[in-house]
């Protein structure tokens, strides 16, 4: 596995990881069940997506990303602020739409930085692109 390749697999993991955790800390504050089904259902396909590339890596025995105490009490810490006084499923669906938006600009930037990378990653990378620009369109619905 090529240093361009291990690069896009680490990024595809930190973007799944950050999704995942922003998931699991705005879920206890939904109160939409559709809204909630559908956060449920990403968080699945990120996982998926996370395994995939942790797989990979592993296999080459390449090294895993490994989120910070920091990265994750920021996240958080962003998320609990920005809901303190407002809770609705609106401003939820565009929190979600900005963390989305985000991941896609960061993978966007790792595959520009890597073109170098192999096929098998550059797909993956592509696949969670897609499934985030999906995600926004379903968020669309809760603004």
């Amino acid at each position: 596995m090529t240093a361009h390749e291990a690069a896009v697999y680490r990024e595809i993991q930190r973007n799944t990881d950050m999704a995942m955790k922003a998931i699991d800390t705005i879920s206890g504050k939904v109160y939409d069940d559709n809204l909630a089904l559908q956060i449920s259902k990403q968080s699945i396909k990120y996982s998926e997506i996370h395994n995939e590339a942790s797989k990979q890596l592993m296999a080459a025995k390449a090294e895993n990303y490994q989120s910070s105490a920091l990265s994750n009490a920021l996240l958080k810490t962003g998320i609990h602020y920005n809901t303190i006084l407002n809770t609705s499923t609106g401003h939820l669906a565009e929190l979600m739409i900005k963390e989305n938006n985000n991941g896609i600009l960061e993978m966007e930037k790792v595959l520009k930085h890597n073109e170098n990378a192999g096929e098998r990653p550059v797909a993956l990378a592509k696949q969670l692109i897609d499934f985030e620009e999906k995600n926004i369109a379903c968020l669309k619905e809760y603004l």
